[in-house]
């Protein structure tokens, strides 16, 4: 038996939320769809705050500026200015509904990060932002009746008549089974696929199934090649690459290698405040260059009292591993952290696919270009799920669902049988593949390599996860071999120079199509 409702959002964190209250305030029924509880995404992670433009000393144009210049050329220009422009106004918003940034005498209190010109960072409970977003966005949620949240119901595909997105198929967690669910429209907010990579900061649900799911139900990908790579996780033997935030260097960390020396300043004339592709493969060339395997974030010169109450949550996950920050070097190297791609959007969440919207990481705006500034990708998540609930509400109210029929048994995905054991070693080879030949620094052999080792995989009887992560795992590579030059969080070995001359444009793919260009994300 399937179910019906309104508006069918997929994922729990800040855009997903912030698009079910939009829609639920037109009165519309809303389904939101987690594969984990309700609380269990990126935005949960998010430690280095969020960016806007709110102090005396700040303007909309300057953060313009700084995130037109991380973009590496790439950017949108009229999706940066909406980040802008409406993100002031959806923060004040947040605020207005409880959330607790933090604050110095009763103001705001601003942080600097790498890569802005003006200290324009909000944190919350110093580095727990993203958590406390998600508190404050639930209980606005929880306020809405007609909002349910439906934990634990891992989507499995998008369901697609007549050319529009009608639905998804879903493992129901108390049917264990199957099951279908009809609405007006479906707003993708699935968030990442850092997953994807041996090493990352995401949490174990980032493994970009919204991505493939888009993918395979026709809709447009973009910019899939550009992976941000954060340069300081925490890198111990048998511990999980826990993220140490921007925040650290934007207050004065110093990165050091083995023998104890600054390096930044062989790199970048902005040594650890350069953006954080730069950051990343400079400390893969100094980790080369002295033959080690880490380098380290050096906090000392902040007293501890300082440190535990700017730092609380890495102050006591180093502490559970004996690493005192102020006083021990942290050792750190680069870990994938951020998709700047996903599935192509205009700047009201609407996807190439009629009834689908995405929103947040899961989606490319354009906003993010070829690298995202830091603190960025909060605001995007806020602004453009709000918008595409907007657009969502605007573009489907009228529309009738009772029409609706499930497709025929003939034309719907084949789900296989695959052990979970089968499923684990899979993905546990993608994900070598993609750290070792997809990773920061690529080149034409090693991505032709890795998509023959992805084109053998797909030979074995995959299930529908591994399937859906083996093949963004191959849209990333093939996109990443297709540009052949270097920019942002794309830098290629053999074509080391930016080229805007050939690829001052977007990469595009779609199923059963060649990759193309736009010189625009919107459309």
């Amino acid at each position: 038996m399937s179910l019906e409702t309104d508006f069918i959002v997929i994922g729990s964190g800040v855009a997903g939320l912030r698009a079910s209250i939009e829609l639920a305030k037109s009165g519309a029924r809303v389904s939101v769809l987690t594969k984990d509880k309700a609380q269990e995404s990126n935005t949960e992670y998010a430690q280095g705050g969020v960016a806007v433009v709110l102090s005396d000393d700040d303007n909309a144009e300057l953060h313009e500026e700084d995130t037109l210049y991380a973009g590496a050329g790439l950017c949108d220009v009229e999706a940066v200015e909406t980040l802008v422009a409406d993100g002031t106004k959806y923060i004040k918003q947040l605020i207005e509904w409880g959330i607790e940034f933090d604050r110095e005498g009763g103001k705001l209190a601003f942080t600097q990060e790498a890569a802005h010109s003006r200290r324009r960072i909000l944190h919350a409970h110093g580095d727990s932002t993203g958590k406390e977003i998600v508190r404050a966005l639930i209980a606005r949620a929880r306020q809405e009746k007609n909002i349910v949240l439906m934990p634990f119901a891992n989507t499995e595909s998008l369901i697609v008549n007549d050319g529009r997105c009608v639905g998804v198929r879903f493992l129901d967690p108390i049917l264990r089974a199957p099951r279908e669910i009809f609405a007006k429209a479906v707003i993708l907010c699935t968030g990442g696929a850092g997953q994807l990579f041996l090493h990352t900061t995401n949490p174990p649900v980032a493994t970009g199934d919204g991505m493939a799911m888009a993918y395979f139900a026709g809709a447009e990908m973009a910019d899939m090649e550009f992976i941000q790579f954060h340069p300081t996780a925490l890198n111990l033997e048998n511990a999980p690459r826990f993220l140490l935030s921007e925040a650290m260097r934007g207050e004065g960390g110093i990165l050091r290698n083995a023998q104890g020396e600054r390096f930044m300043s062989r790199y970048d004339d902005l040594l650890e405040l350069a953006p954080r592709d730069v950051v990343s493969r400079s400390i893969v060339a100094e980790m080369r260059r002295t033959g080690t395997r880490t380098v380290f974030l050096d906090m000392t010169a902040h007293d501890e009292k300082f440190l535990k109450e700017r730092f609380p949550k890495i102050y006591e996950t180093c502490k559970f591993y004996d690493l005192n920050v102020a006083k021990d070097l942290l050792p750190v190297s680069p870990a994938s952290h951020y998709c700047m791609g996903g599935v192509r959007t205009d700047l009201h969440g609407r996807t190439t696919l009629k009834g689908l919207y995405a929103a947040g990481e899961v989606a490319c705006t354009g906003v993010h270009g070829a690298n995202r500034l830091a603190s960025n990708s909060l605001l995007e998540g806020l602004v453009f799920g709000a918008r595409s609930g907007e657009a969502a509400i605007k573009d489907n109210y009228e529309l009738r669902i009772t029409n609706y029929e499930s497709p025929p048994e003939d034309q719907r995905p084949k789900t296989k049988n695959q052990s979970s054991e089968i499923s684990t070693a899979v993905k546990k080879r993608v994900k070598r593949v993609m750290w070792e030949r997809v990773g920061i620094l690529r080149d034409r052999d090693s991505l032709q390599r890795a998509l023959k080792e992805f084109a053998q995989i797909e030979q074995s009887n995959l299930g529908t996860s591994s399937r859906n992560f083996v093949t963004l795992a191959k849209l990333v590579a093939a996109s990443a071999l297709w540009r052949e030059e270097s920019r942002g969080g794309h830098f290629r070995n053999d074509f080391p120079e930016r080229d805007d001359v050939n690829f001052d444009k977007h990469s595009i793919q779609k199923i059963d199509a060649e990759i193309s260009s736009s010189e625009k994300i919107n459309f």
